[in-house]
């Protein structure tokens, strides 16, 4: 049925999350262990697609639904410390990744070169450091002239997109304290006028921990669920893992209680803050079921962030769709793929925009072929 409507559809709306780019495989003829990203020919495919053949006079709205720029995974920047976090750092790492991939950011610009296409980046906790202004005009420098109209980054406090009636999106660290920030209220500025963004806590165990330990098995962030890949590891791995949840816990105790205990000034209050803020990965279906209570008038919310795919359609007739990711990906639950390179999109087909009637599905990319993607499933 989907195939008899494609010829009805007036608009086609793609969203892809987590996209990762880093400052690329190798970085001064060394092996970068930090470089997630490894699909630049499968994404330069997937736009020159969508903006041809059948696509090419219709009108296609692409939408990143976050962490299109890793700017964690870029400690090759002459900065230490807390001016890693500066302006001029988040510029220098800004510039090294549009340096490893410039096919991905040609392609981008080849995409919008359509009159008809749109291109929407929402800023999601990897590349909060588009907080800074400089880094926004850095990116919309990427593009010709006379497509940047048709480029828009969305920053607020929200987070929220809505490329059309009924559908909510936002990348979904906004439901853990780890990972929120405040778009404003995260610049500070020093005595000499100099401007640093103040990470949230999460930002801090990327760089300060989940770095250091990816340099020894590139695949430390990678595994879900994260108990199963911690049980797993006492048992294969086991000083390395050990020695991984010891850095967890003193990171944690050190940066976040002390400090906590400090502001609070109540043991009980520190204790329930940090619980509060543990609760890393959260079940995002359940949260759904909130969110639909509070927003009867929406229909489907798609988010990323967890790397997580997923398709969830509510017996109400509402959809919670999770993107995933576009890196690499290690599964140990059973009947999910151990390893997958699943580079999964939700695909919105606008069927009629007065009467607000779309078709949405979960893809996974294949590749340019008679059937370049299949559903996901």
């Amino acid at each position: 049925m989907r195939f008899l409507q494609k010829n009805k559809t007036t608009k086609t709306i793609l969203v892809i999350s987590d996209i990762h780019l880093g400052a690329g495989v190798l970085v001064d003829g060394k092996r970068n262990y930090l470089e997630d990203f490894h699909f630049d020919k499968e994404l330069v495919d997937f736009l020159d697609y969508y903006s041809t053949g059948e696509y090419q006079h219709k009108e296609v709205e692409l939408i990143i639904n976050g962490d299109l720029f890793d700017l964690l995974a870029v400690p090759f920047v002459n900065y230490f410390d807390d001016e890693f976090w500066s302006e001029d750092a988040a510029l220098a790492k800004f510039e090294m990744i549009i340096k490893a991939h410039p096919e991905v950011i040609e392609a981008m610009d080849n995409f919008i070169s359509h009159k008809s296409n749109k291109l929407v980046y929402i800023i999601g906790n990897h590349d909060a450091e588009f907080v800074f202004e400089s880094l926004r005009k850095r990116f919309y420098s990427l593009f010709s002239t006379k497509n940047a109209d048709r480029v828009n980054i969305v920053l607020n406090n929200t987070g929220e997109y809505i490329p059309t009636e009924g559908v909510v999106l936002k990348h979904g660290h906004e439901y853990e304290l780890a990972h929120h920030f405040h778009p404003e209220k995260s610049i500070a500025q020093d005595e000499e006028g100099n401007n640093y963004f103040l990470p949230p806590w999460g930002s801090y165990y990327v760089t300060r921990v989940i770095n250091k330990f990816k340099e020894e098995r590139d695949h430390v962030n990678a595994v879900r669920p994260i108990r199963k890949f911690l049980i797993n590891g006492i048992i294969y791995d086991t000083f390395f893992t050990l020695r991984f949840i010891f850095a967890t816990c003193f990171y944690f105790i050190m940066v976040r209680s002390i400090y906590l205990f400090k502001q609070e000034q109540s043991l009980k209050k520190m204790l329930k803050h940090c619980a509060h803020e543990l609760e890393l990965f959260k079940d995002y279906e359940t949260l759904t079921m909130d969110f639909f209570k509070e927003r009867p008038e929406v229909q489907c919310l798609i988010v990323g962030h967890t790397h997580d795919p997923s398709f969830r359609p509510f017996s109400d007739g509402r959809v919670f769709i999770n993107t995933g990711t576009w890196t690499r990906m290690y599964n140990l639950d059973f009947g999910k793929n151990g390893f997958r390179e699943q580079l999964s999109f939700a695909q919105i087909d606008v069927l009629d925009k007065e009467k607000n009637i779309y078709d949405i599905n979960l893809n996974n990319w294949k590749g340019r072929s008679n059937l370049p993607f299949e559903e996901f499933s």
